[in-house]
């Protein structure tokens, strides 16, 4: 008489927590424009987020 098999069950891959700086990977800074006297521009700009890398999930650390 075989083994009965048992049934095969999907498990839901867990979603990532968002990262609690900026939830994208990305986050808008300021910068400084000018020659000598450097001043800060109004407008902003995008860069990469230091706390996940760009990736938008929590680290796991």
């Amino acid at each position: 008489m075989p083994a009965a098999k048992k049934p095969t069950t999907c498990r839901a891959a867990k979603k990532p927590t968002p990262c609690p700086d900026c939830q994208t990977g990305q986050v808008q800074e300021s910068f400084q424009v000018g020659g000598r006297k450097k001043h800060t521009s109004a407008d902003r700009q995008e860069a990469l987020c230091l706390t996940c890398l760009g990736t938008g999930e929590a680290p796991t650390d």
